[in-house]
């Protein structure tokens, strides 16, 4: 299988910065990039590889680019096709999306296509967000924040351009939209090659990260500042963790007041100690995701489920949903379920009130 990182973000965030850095690096690996461009120019194109008319073109460390401007699914076909025969050779795709783009049905192209699928691993999304005008940008398109709803890793470029109280609530605020991706600050795309690769974000086995401080807030008061130095809220006794995101946080930093951001991209977290019964879960899950597939971007989760030794994880974009026996609860693991849920606009109170409702009783 052929590991594939897709690349996002809106205009101007840096992408080709760190698409450069990726095709240039010494870092033995044979690249191919596919670039998804819709426009008649292919500015992109010409600053990575200088002036080419070819579709694809081999670059002097083995990487290789390629530009479509059509299917994705037959384009990867093509890549697969060729590597087959051995008139081209590389390790890993990456998929540099337009800045307009919204990375939905690329992502789902790995699922739903099945040469695709038999071919190519989707590794992870990581999307690229401006520092300087994110705030901006996410005000404005929906699509910029379903680019941060998507992601796996957030990488956030030209922070030396903003205050350092604005970055942290910049940070807070993409952490609210989506706690499951971690947020790395990067300079003019330094990032190291093992955070761009094999971060493992669709694979059904992969540690579920949640960022324990987006937990911690529900465990805790919200009217008061604490310090990180808390344990994370695995001894509580409630059955569900959630936010509706709608009132300000105060986060606890320098006693800086984050402003509020009504974003149409929310997420929640949903937690209990209970065991699911594992029919009534399913049923109530391929309900959820017949109604409010569309508006799902990004949902996954580790299960305790009734009669069943192993974790059930199960993860899922829009209406394509995997999941998959895991390892054995060990014992000294406290078994309870954990489960993370971006999206647009979703109702967060009937679909925790549903979950409860598929607890054993």
């Amino acid at each position: 299988m052929i590991p594939v990182t897709i690349l996002t973000g809106f205009l101007g965030s840096g992408k080709t910065t760190l698409l450069k850095r990726i095709l240039n690096e010494k870092h033995g690996m044979k690249i191919a990039v596919i670039e998804n461009e819709f426009g008649e120019e292919n500015i992109d194109n010409e600053i990575l590889v200088q002036e080419t008319n070819e579709q694809i073109i081999q670059m002097s460390n083995g990487c290789i680019c390629c530009t479509i401007r059509g299917d994705l699914a037959r384009a990867l076909e093509d890549l697969a096709n060729r590597k087959k025969a051995g008139t081209l050779e590389f390790d890993r795709v990456v998929i540099e999306t337009t800045g307009l783009a919204n990375p939905g049905p690329v992502a789902q192209t790995f699922f739903m296509d099945n040469t695709v699928a038999d071919e190519f691993l989707l590794d992870a999304i990581i999307t690229l967000v401006d520092a300087k005008h994110a705030n901006a940008q996410l005000d404005q398109h929906e699509v910029v924040q379903r680019q941060v709803g998507f992601a796996d890793r957030l990488f956030v470029t030209k922070s030396d351009l903003v205050s350092a109280d604005d970055l942290e609530a910049l940070k807070h605020r993409l952490m609210h939209m989506n706690p499951r991706a971690a947020i790395k600050v990067v300079n003019f795309g330094d990032a190291d090659i093992k955070e761009i690769f094999d971060l493992r974000g669709f694979n059904l086995n992969s540690k579920l990260e949640i960022d324990p401080d987006f937990l911690a807030e529900d465990d805790h008061d919200h009217d008061h500042d604490h310090a990180h130095d808390h344990g994370h809220g695995d001894d509580h006794d409630h059955s569900t963790c959630g936010h509706d995101h709608s009132h300000d946080h105060e986060h606890g930093h320098d006693h800086h007041h984050h402003a509020h951001h009504d974003d149409k991209i929310k997420s929640f977290v949903y937690r209990s100690d209970k065991p699911f019964d594992p029919n009534r879960l399913e049923d109530f899950l391929g309900g959820i995701l017949q109604i409010y597939g569309e508006r799902l971007l990004r949902y996954k989760g580790v299960l305790y489920m009734k009669g069943v030794d192993r974790k059930v994880v199960f993860q899922g974009v829009h209406q394509m949903m995997g999941s998959d026996l895991a390892g054995k609860w060990m014992p000294i693991e406290k078994k309870n379920s954990k489960m993370v849920f971006i999206g647009i606009e979703l109702p967060k109170d009937l679909i925790t009130d549903g979950l409860d409702a598929c607890l054993v009783k």
